[in-house]
Order: C-alpha cells, then structure tokens, then sequence
C-alpha cells in the first residue's frame, strides 16, 4: 500500500473523536478487526496527538491517548493488553480510534450485554484468538431488609477497603439480598477476604459465575417539562427537583455530569439520548424534544429509578 492511500485510509482521528458511532455507545463484546497496513498504523499514530485535541474533556483525552498508544504497543509486540474498567463515552471513542488502525483486534467486556462499564482488551489478531478472561464477578450477601443499601453504599463500602474505582465495574441491586459486582479478577480473593460491611449491615462475599448474575432493564419513569432554554442547569433542577441556584453549586463542586464526563459551566446545551448524574441524586436520561408555539420547549426526562 502506497503512502498516499494509508493517509486515506487512516483518516485524521480528529474527525473520528468528534463523530457519533452509527451503531450509538457501544455493548460489549464489541469486537474489532482491520487488514494488514503498517503505513496506515504509522499514519494513525503521527496523528494521533493533534486528534486527541478534538476530545471535549482533557481527562477524556488524555485515557483514549493512552489506549490507542496501548494499541500500537500491542500490535508491534503481538501480544495483549488490557485497561481498567472504562466509562461509556470512553469506550466510545477509544472504539471509533482503534476501528482505524491496522493489525489490531478489540473487545469490550463488562461480564453482561447491558454492561455499561467495560475494559478493553487490545491485541494482534493472531495473539487474540477467544475473548481474554478480564472480568469477574462477585456475590455480595447480607441482611438488608431492615437496612437497605443503596448503589452508593455499595460502591462506597468496596472503595473503602482501598480498591479505586477503575478496578470496579457494574453493581447489581438485588434489594434485601445484597448486590452482584463486576471486579477485575485480580481482586476477588482480596474483596472476599476484606469487604465486612455494606452500611451497618454485615456481609459475606463469594465469587459467582458470570452466567449467574441477575440482570434487567433499569426501572424509570418519564414526565414532561417546558424551559425557555436547553441549558443543563434548566433541565437538571427541573428533572431532579432542586433550584438552579443549588444545582450551580453542585455543578461548581465537580458532582454534575453529562454522559459521564464533568460539567463545568451552567450553560452546556443538552439534546435528546444525553444522560445528567448528579451525585447522591441519581441520574436522568433527555427524551423526546419538542419547540412549542411560543418558542418554549417541552422536554421529556427519563429518570432512573
């Protein structure tokens, strides 16, 4: 293959890193693999600093930057590697790269199809014949009738035994039995041997199949608001219940997120498929949009429950 035609082929990442995947976030496994191109690979990677520019959040940009060099790495050594637990958008965008470049074979795993927290697995066709073993789960049982636990009580309880949050993917309400929880297999005996209490209630864990986890469609219910603009601080304190003037402030303390990424000015414009979290408050989902007569617009919200 000629210079030129690898410059075509590998297309600025730029441009990859800005557009929406046809097929939307993407489940796992996701599976990706290209032909033999070196020039294309060697392409991609001198682009790949001024494409990483293009991302919306410098965090963001900074974890696609390292998965794309991991990529390269993997294809030069024929071997695979692995990232920690990566959120949506970033699964996202590090997909849509990787998708580029040559020699190279992806999946994205979170232990279930509906995972939304997944590591991606990178390597040389030929190294990665089956899907890598990089996901575990983990049974967490107790009393909880009395004292039901949230999935911040959970998640708060695994953190405190010293793991950080890259370590952990998807938890699993499973009301007054506990929670299932999806771990980096590395984990598992250190959790079972460390992990007492979720809240005040006792717990005792145990490693389960990944066929063994119990999981549904979120519960949520949709309702209706009209706002004279689109801005995050208009639909979150509409959808959450709370002033603008409040949400601001959370907004100011780093707890209010757009598709998982940090919101840091009031006046970020939402459109339909967005999802806001706001810590402690849970999340919601932006549905159908609609100008009225007036030039108002009538939002639908997806709250999940």
């Amino acid at each position: 293959m000629t210079a030129a035609a690898a410059l075509t082929l590998a297309s600025p990442l730029r441009r990859l890193l800005r557009a929406a995947h046809p097929r939307g976030v993407i489940t796992a496994p996701y599976f990706i693999t290209r032909g033999r191109c070196t020039a294309a690979i060697a392409v991609a990677a001198a682009a790949r600093d001024s494409a990483i520019k293009g991302s919306v959040d410098r965090n963001a940009a900074e974890e696609v930057r390292n998965i794309l060099d991991m990529a390269e790495r993997a294809s030069k050594r024929r071997d695979v590697f692995h990232t920690n637990f990566l959120t949506p958008p970033i699964i996202q965008e590090a997909m849509l790269a990787i998708e580029k470049l040559a020699d190279i074979k992806a999946v994205a795993q979170g232990g279930y199809p509906q995972a939304e927290r997944c590591r991606i697995s990178v390597g040389h066709p030929d190294s990665m014949t089956s899907n890598p073993d990089v996901v575990a789960a983990l049974s967490i049982s107790g009393n909880f009738r009395l004292e039901p636990c949230s999935h911040g009580d959970f998640l708060g309880a695994i953190l405190g035994t010293g793991i950080t949050r890259e370590k952990v993917g998807d938890i699993l309400l499973q009301g007054e039995r506990g929670a299932q929880v999806l771990v980096d297999p590395e984990l598992v005996d250190y959790l079972i041997s460390t992990l007492e209490k979720v809240g005040k209630v006792g717990v005792s864990c145990a490693q389960i199949p990944l066929l063994a986890l119990e999981y549904e469609p979120p519960r949520t219910k949709s309702f209706k608001t009209v706002e004279s603009s689109l801005r995050v601080d208009a639909l979150a304190s509409a959808g959450f219940k709370i002033s603008r003037t409040k949400l601001a402030s959370l907004i100011s303390a780093g707890d209010v997120r757009v598709n998982w990424m940090p919101v840091l000015k009031n006046g970020v414009t939402l459109k339909s498929g967005d999802v806001v979290s706001v810590s402690g408050m849970g999340r919601l989902k932006i549905g159908e949009i609609v100008t009225t007569r007036k030039g108002k617009y009538a939002v639908e919200l997806i709250q999940y429950l």
